[in-house]
């Protein structure tokens, strides 16, 4: 396995719209298996095909405390939303920061897993937080876009501050 470099933000690329995936092989598995050490190595719950510029409908989860629940999403479609629910959400592309965004509570979501199988999973909590975060990356969307631009626009400043000083 390789660990993968994360893209941070502002990098356009986090804004591409993923493309469907048309056959489940294993070169696919093997990035499935690359992003699973990458997410794992940076402490992450989820994390998006797009945010490894791998622009395809891709992403993973692990929501459990001791790294036991593994889940792969390819085509995923949220299929039912209800329930509102505000929470502090991060993101691997923003290394530090953390806002406030609101979601649905529940959902429903339907996906093929690592072997080309179609599912369909009820979520509620964390996970389903974690799930609508991801499509979001699938769809060129980023959790900052549903902050105030002033907001937005400070979180901007500060990673690009961050890359300058680790570039110097």
């Amino acid at each position: 396995m390789t660990k993968l470099t994360i893209l941070e933000y502002p990098d356009e690329r986090l804004r591409t719209m993923a493309q469907p995936i048309e056959a489940v092989d294993d070169a696919l598995r093997a990035t499935i298996d690359d992003m699973f050490e990458t997410m794992y190595d940076a402490s992450g719950v989820g994390l998006a095909a797009t945010q490894v510029d791998v622009h395809r409908r891709l992403f993973i989860a692990d929501c459990s405390e001791d790294q036991s629940e593994p889940l792969v999403f390819i085509n995923p479609e949220i299929t039912e939303k209800s329930g509102e629910f505000a929470n502090e959400e991060g993101c691997l592309s923003f290394p530090g920061v953390y806002a406030k965004v609101e979601r649905a509570s529940n959902i429903k979501v339907q996906a093929q897993d690592r072997h080309g199988e179609t599912f369909t999973l009820n979520a509620e909590g964390l996970l389903a937080i974690c799930i609508q975060h991801e499509i979001d990356h699938l769809n060129g969307k980023l959790f900052v876009d549903y902050l105030s631009p002033l907001k937005r626009d400070r979180i901007r400043k500060k990673l690009e501050k961050e890359a300058r000083q680790r570039a110097e």
